[in-house]
């Protein structure tokens, strides 16, 4: 089924397959406790369940054409698995190598390192900070004499990556194999998508192609399958404070019946709902192609902070326990506001799309 056919901006038939298996697969390998363990951890990243995703269900390729050993998926599929892998908080590098970086070397024709990425024996990483957003300039090194110089922050995952995708001053975009750079890690609110300084002194890497053009579609693509993921952590968010506040009885009464209560997750539901519309929008332009600058600033304008405020409602909700460490909600929370400045703010966000739609500020 094409993604402009029936049904629309609604879940086709092999969308929900695709969500069920991840889903199921996430249940029984990616549980909370679980998580928050390997958080704490100096290795924060789940590589057996990376192994998992990639090797056995293909995810890593699901972009890549099939031509050269991926799925020949689309975003809206892409955005099924983010949106699982949000309701998970599962820390893995699927929005960093399989979106972010997969999409710039799509751009650059890189075609050796896009097989590597769909038989999932390499991650890849665009040594771009978490924060760079879409049109917007970002760091480079410095190319001299041959050899990459110079220090990149705030690079998500940097630290399982195999090869890095650099931007340098010549205007170029570089694949560098990770073992050539010093990766420091960051102190990160995400315990789950941790950051790190990227250090070249006199590293060699591969000229791949053009480096705006190439960056600028790569965190695009990030910042519009983002609001995916941050539906997930809304979603999971909101279910789970429903189904607590049914259990948790006050007063011999079900928490859940008071109706201040009953009006606070109403207005939450409502706000789900329309992140839901905004993010399944933004996918299907990105695999379209129609209006996807405009569908992406508009689901990152409101993504953020819906997926913020669930995180708060439902750590309010949960009371004592919601304040707890043992809690995943507090897992949710920063990672929720990790992702209100991931690709761009919703202020960066919002000044696009006034520029995109002529409809600026007086």
């Amino acid at each position: 089924m094409s993604a402009q056919s029936e049904p629309g901006l609604l879940y086709s038939e092999e969308e929900e397959a695709l969500r069920a298996a991840v889903r199921d697969l996430l249940t029984d390998h990616c549980e909370p406790a679980g998580v928050l363990a390997r958080a704490e951890s100096a290795a924060p990243h789940d590589v057996s369940l990376w192994k998992a995703l990639s090797e056995q269900m293909g995810l890593a390729g699901l972009l890549i054409p099939e031509e050269l050993g991926g799925q020949g998926a689309g975003h809206r599929e892409a955005a099924v698995v983010l949106e699982e892998l949000g309701r998970a908080v599962a820390p893995v590098p699927y929005l960093t190598s399989a979106v972010v970086a997969t999409e710039a070397l799509l751009a650059c024709g890189a075609d050796d390192l896009l097989t590597e990425l769909a038989s999932a024996t390499t991650i890849a990483v665009l040594a771009v900070g978490l924060h760079g957003a879409p049109g917007r300039a970002v760091d480079a090194v410095r190319l001299e004499q041959g050899f990459l110089r110079g220090e990149l922050t705030g690079v998500a995952d940097a630290a399982v990556a195999d090869v890095l995708l650099v931007p340098a001053d010549d205007g170029g975009l570089y694949a560098v194999r990770a073992a050539e750079a010093t990766v420091t890690p960051q102190t990160s609110l995400d315990l789950t998508r941790p950051v790190a300084r990227v250090t070249l002194d006199g590293a060699t890497g591969r000229r791949l192609g053009d480096a705006e053009d190439a960056v600028r579609r790569a965190l695009r693509a990030g910042a519009g399958l983002l609001a995916s993921e941050q539906l997930g952590l809304a979603d999971w968010l909101l279910t789970e404070t429903v189904r607590y506040l049914k259990e948790r009885r006050q007063f011999n009464r079900q928490v859940g019946g008071f109706q201040a209560l009953k009006h606070r997750l109403a207005g939450l539901w409502l706000e789900v709902a329309g992140l839901r519309a905004a993010a399944r929008n933004a996918a299907d332009a990105l695999a379209t192609g129609v209006d996807t600058d405009v569908a992406v600033a508009v689901a990152q304008a409101y993504a953020g902070q819906v997926a913020v405020h669930a995180a708060e409602e439902a750590l309010q909700l949960h009371g004592g326990i919601g304040m707890t460490w043992e809690h995943p909600v507090h897992l949710y929370l920063k990672r929720a506001k990790a992702d209100s400045i991931a690709y761009g703010t919703a202020g960066a966000h919002r000044e696009a799309l006034a520029g995109l739609v002529d409809l600026q500020a007086p």
